[in-house]
C-alpha cells in the first residue's frame, strides 16, 4: 500500500488497568503454580508446565499496555501494516503484538544541537529538532530557522531569519508520508523563506515620495505580508506531512557585512537629500510670504533689484547649516 493512501484509522482501545490488575493476578498465580509443581508426579508436571506458560503471557500481555499522555498520539503497526492510531489520553490495552512508530531519531544530530544551545549558539534549523519517544507530539511548536544568507529581488545579499509556529494535525501522516517530519519542516522552511524572500528589495530609496503613494512591498516596510506569504507557501509543501503551519514570524533581517556599510550611506544620503528638499520648500514659501506683506503693507518699496537681493540673503540665512552673522547697515540701501 502507497503511504499516500493511508488514512487515518483512530482506535477506541479497552481499558488498560482492568488488564493490568488482572495480568497482576497471573502473575501471581503462575509463581504459585511452578512452586507446587515442583513437588514432583503427573500433577506436579502439569501445574509447572502450566505456571510456565502463565508467566510468558504476563510479559505478552504487558506489552499491550500503553499510556498516551495529553496532547500525544500513539501511531501503531501490526506485523508492518498499519494498525490505528490513539489520540485520546490515558492508560489502554492493544494487541500485544502491537508496535508503535515514531520518526528517525539521528543522535548524532541531537548530540549536536544540544552542543550550540549550551554554548549559547543558535542550533540550526536542521539539527535542533529530534523526537526520542515513539508517541507523536500533537502540542504547538516553535521551530527557530535561525538565519541565512539570500539575495533580494535586485541581487543584494541580506541576512533573514524566521520563527514558524506549527502542530502535527494528522500523526498518521506524519510517520507514514515522511521518513523524519521535524526535518522535513525544516528543510521546506528553509527553501519557502529562500524563494519568497527573493521576490522583494529589502527596501525602496525614493524617500521623497510620500508614503501613501509607495505602493512596492519589501522586506521592511511589508513584513506582516510577507510573513504570511511564506506561512502560505510552507503549509501548501508540508500538508502532505500532516503538518499545520499557525504562523511565520521574520525575527531577523539586515543586510550582509560585506554590503551594510555602503547600504548604510545610501541611506543616509537619501535622508539628507529628502531634508534638504524640505527645507528650500519651507525656506522658499517664507521667503515669499515676506516679499508678499512688505508689499501688501507697503513697508518698503522695492524694486526688481532689490527684491532679488533680499531673496538671496534671506536663502543663504533659511537654508544655510549654520547660524547668520547679522551686519547693521546704516546707510541708504540704494
Amino acid at each position: 500500500m502507497n503511504a499516500s493512501q493511508i488514512e487515518e484509522k483512530l482506535l477506541k482501545p479497552k481499558a488498560g488497568i482492568p488488564v493490568l490488575v488482572c495480568d497482576l493476578v497471573l502473575l501471581v498465580a503462575s509463581i504459585f503454580a511452578m512452586i507446587a509443581g515442583f513437588g514432583g508426579g503427573w500433577l506436579g508436571a502439569v501445574l509447572l508446565i502450566l505456571g510456565i506458560a502463565a508467566f510468558i503471557a504476563v510479559f505478552i500481555v504487558l506489552a499491550g499496555l500503553k499510556a498516551v499522555r495529553p496532547n500525544e498520539a500513539l501511531v501503531l503497526t501490526l506485523f508492518g501494516n498499519y494498525y490505528g492510531t490513539i489520540k485520546e489520553p490515558g492508560y489502554y490495552f492493544v494487541n500485544p503484538f502491537c508496535s508503535s512508530v515514531s520518526p528517525a531519531y539521528d543522535k548524532a544530530a541531537a548530540e549536536k544541537a544540544r552542543r550550540e544551545k549550551e554554548t549559547g549558539g543558535n542550533p540550526s534549523s536542521t539539527t535542533q529538532m529530534s523526537f526520542t519517544r515513539n508517541r507523536i507530539s500533537l502540542k504547538t511548536m516553535t521551530l527557530d530557522n535561525g538565519r541565512q544568507k539570500v539575495n533580494d529581488v535586485i541581487g543584494n545579499p541580506i541576512i533573514i531569519g524566521a520563527v514558524v509556529i506549527w502542530h502535527v494535525e494528522n500523526p498518521t501522516k506524519a510517520v507514514f508520508n515522511v521518513e523524519d517530519y521535524p526535518s522535513f519542516l525544516s528543510t521546506q522552511t528553509d527553501s519557502t523563506i529562500r524563494n519568497i524572500a527573493r521576490l522583494y528589495p529589502y527596501d525602496v530609496f525614493d524617500e521623497g515620495e510620500e508614503s501613501d503613494t509607495v505602493t512596492e512591498k519589501t522586506l521592511r516596510g511589508s513584513s506582516q505580508e510577507i510573513a504570511e506569504n511564506m506561512k502560505s507557501e510552507l503549509q501548501k509543501r508540508v500538508s502532505d506531512a500532516g503538518i499545520v503551519v499557525e504562523e511565520v514570524r521574520i525575527t531577523h533581517l539586515a543586510y550582509a557585512e560585506e554590503i551594510a556599510a555602503a547600504m548604510l550611506q545610501r541611506q543616509q544620503a537619501a535622508a539628507v537629500i529628502a531634508a534638504r528638499q524640505k527645507i528650500v520648500d519651507g525656506a522658499v514659501g517664507m521667503v515669499k510670504m515676506a516679499v508678499n506683506k512688505l508689499g501688501e503693507d507697503d513697508v518698503v518699496i522695492l524694486d526688481d533689484e532689490r527684491k532679488a537681493a533680499m531673496v538671496s540673503n534671506l536663502l543663504v540665512v533659511l537654508c544655510g547649516g549654520h547660524d547668520a552673522q547679522p551686519v547693521v547697515n546704516t546707510g541708504s540701501i540704494y
